[in-house]
């Protein structure tokens, strides 16, 4: 077995140990409680998620979610980009949009989502809280993305095509890539956290945040437990490909003689 497969087995049990160790302090406590009301078992719990696909309206309110982060997270990204580019391109405007960015970043969601509740209403209030979260990071990350390029690999294009546009399709974003796929994985991740808790709070119609919301009002935890699993696994696959995302970034940018080593 080679370092990197033992590795792997050696990460693959702990994780595996972790699982089982949660498990087992769930319950413990489903039989130190001994009230299904207040905590119910695993297996009610997991009854309840496999029943979240069997049902039209749990169905229609994944699909509506998912279809409001996807809105979210367009929009952020399609203006996260238009200004981290400006920004990297133009250093007084970054200048000038910096304390923006720095107080999106810094202020509390639930001051985000408060304000914007009482602004806008409940029912544009998901997709502009989701907004809101998101964009600071896409535009960090291409602000930064075009600021830390290397200068030599940029001096080498502009002597082929001096384009501003071309050279922004066929040389800037090529080289930030993996930083943007990054960025795209972790702001999915982050996105459905603040929708769904926006969703809870505005209670909105045929989401999963509403559907949390009428499942503890009607004391049905194992249907909380469900969509609360839910929402872990969806989190879950979108580190593992943040993960491989970077692992690949890391490899790429190994020097080739180190690669050769690697592979021989």
């Amino acid at each position: 077995m080679s370092h990197n497969e033992e590795k792997f087995v050696k990460k693959t049990s702990l994780v595996i140990l972790a699982v089982f160790s949660i498990f087992i302090i769930w319950l413990v406590g489903f039989v130190a409680i001994d009230n299904p009301l207040l905590l119910p078992s695993p297996w009610e719990a997991l009854a309840a998620f496999f029943g979240l696909f069997a049902t039209k309206a749990s169905l229609q309110a994944i699909g509506l979610t998912a279809l409001r982060l996807i809105i979210a997270l367009l929009t952020a990204f399609v203006l996260g980009m238009f200004f981290g580019i400006l920004a990297g391109f133009k250093p007084r405007f970054a200048v000038y949009f910096q304390p923006f960015a720095t107080i999106l970043r810094t202020v509390p969601v639930i001051s985000v989502i408060v304000i914007i509740l009482i602004l806008f209403g409940f029912k544009m209030a998901p997709y502009i809280i989701t907004f809101l979260m998101i964009f600071p990071l896409v535009y960090q990350a291409f602000y930064e993305g075009i600021t830390n390029l290397d200068p030599e690999l940029v001096d080498v294009y502009k002597l082929e095509d001096d384009n501003f546009w071309s050279g922004l399709w066929h040389c800037y974003l090529p080289l930030m890539r993996h930083q943007i796929e990054t960025v795209l994985f972790q702001s999915a991740g982050l996105g459905i956290k603040v929708l769904v808790m926006a969703e809870y709070l505005s209670q909105t119609k045929n989401s999963i945040g509403n559907a949390i919301y009428n499942a503890k009002i009607n004391l049905q935890y194992d249907q909380v437990f469900a969509w609360t699993i839910l929402l872990i696994l969806l989190a879950v696959i979108l580190e593992v490909l943040i993960g491989k995302f970077k692992k690949q970034k890391e490899a790429n940018q190994q020097p080739i003689s180190k690669r050769k080593s690697i592979s021989d």
